[in-house]
């Protein structure tokens, strides 16, 4: 029996993707032995998140880099960096942030459940646009003296009322205004690390534990060396809005390893392995009545990263008898349960986090589900 047995909580096969809230992704051994490592000393960590910070920033080849409690907590750090910037006494003061540059731009389309993050941390947000356009002349509209920086929602590029980040940063450069970048989910490709940043962005946020594979509640700012700077002295272990968003000497330890690791990746491969692992549910569904089984890629915003190939299990519900939600919901009750995606009445198999053999157990579990006379149908 491992730890989950022991504590009765069920295990899931995971084809979903890296979600936080299944866990986002497994370690590496590697990754493992740098936080056991780390566990067995005593370090000064403002020292270690400096060192670290350099180690990375080295490694991707950008200005300077700062490790934080997860990309959530880097959203509200880089605010406080970008309203309180290294002065003692407006980082001892947020989140009450009156006579602050306290005002962060976003459009309209672009607000998200985790923009709560810098409001947090006493930031006042101001929408521009509408969430099925936005002209230029809204963006100028929305300035004003108490700016402190724009934060741009990467997944959103494509929305109806988004704008091009290289013309938000345009602008925004214009005026020395910082732009945020949240592109938490949005690796690979690995270039991503510094596109955002080739784009004219000061600071850009990353999630440390999904396809990165470190430490779940860890995150990454990559950015501008002044602001990283004042994303050190506006997070733990200081007294600021950051002191409660811990992040420990093995998770800061675990995500260098991980980074390193992620750097020296045979990203071809690992492509190679999603195509066969979406081609394992096509064959083995293709021989289910009234079941379609297509390749394809997410359309943003809201499943991420789209650079991961899927597979989309149509069903036909009058061959069937069941939806595609009855079908999810079967799947998560079993043991072990199985996560996946659903699109309109489409199910949506994510390879990411699975091997071979867990791909076959969830095509087998499907093809039970789906097959005439096996299940009674929820539907009658």
């Amino acid at each position: 029996m491992d730890i989950y047995d022991r504590l009765k909580v069920k295990k899931l096969l995971n084809a979903r993707g890296t979600l936080t809230t299944l866990g986002g992704s497994t370690m590496p051994p590697e990754v493992l032995e740098a936080m056991q490592e780390a566990s067995r000393a005593y370090v000064n960590i403002d020292e270690l998140l400096r060192k670290a910070g350099e180690r990375i920033a080295e490694l991707i080849g950008v200005d300077g880099a700062f490790i934080t409690s997860g990309a959530a907590a880097a959203l509200a750090v880089s605010a406080a960096a970008c309203m309180a910037g290294t002065n003692p006494a407006n980082i001892r003061r947020l989140p009450d942030s009156a006579g602050m540059r306290n005002e962060i731009i976003m459009l309209k389309c672009h607000r998200f459940g985790f923009d709560q993050a810098v409001r947090m941390a006493g930031a006042r947000i101001v929408e521009a646009g509408l969430p099925e356009r936005t002209l230029p002349e809204e963006l100028e509209a929305a300035l004003s003296e108490h700016t402190a920086a724009f934060l741009y929602l990467a997944e959103a590029e494509t929305a109806g009322g988004s704008l091009p980040l290289p013309q938000i940063t345009g602008l925004m450069n214009q005026r020395d205004i910082p732009v945020i970048v949240d592109a938490a989910a949005e690796l690979p490709p690995v270039g991503n690390f510094k596109h955002y940043l080739a784009q004219g962005a000061a600071l850009v946020i990353f999630s440390g534990g999904k396809d990165i594979q470190g430490p779940q509640s860890a995150g990454l700012i990559l950015g501008r060396r002044d602001l990283i700077a004042a994303c050190a002295c506006n997070s733990c272990p200081n007294f600021s809005v950051g002191r409660p968003m811990k992040v420990d000497k093995e998770s800061i330890c675990g995500l260098v390893k991980a980074v390193e690791l992620y750097l020296n990746q045979d990203f071809e491969r690992e492509m190679r392995g999603w195509e066969q692992t979406v081609e394992v549910f096509s064959k083995q569904l293709s021989g289910v009545a009234g079941v379609k089984v297509r390749r394809g890629f997410p359309s943003p915003p809201g499943i991420q990263p789209v650079g991961i190939p899927r597979a989309y299990v149509e069903l036909d519900r009058s061959r069937t008898g069941v939806s595609s939600e009855q079908v999810r919901k079967e799947l998560q009750e079993g043991d072990p349960g199985i996560e996946a995606d659903l699109h309109g009445d489409c199910l949506v198999l994510n390879p990411q986090l699975l091997t071979m053999k867990e791909a076959k157990a969830v095509a087998r579990r499907l093809v039970a589900i789906l097959q005439p006379g096996i299940v009674k149908r929820r539907s009658r």
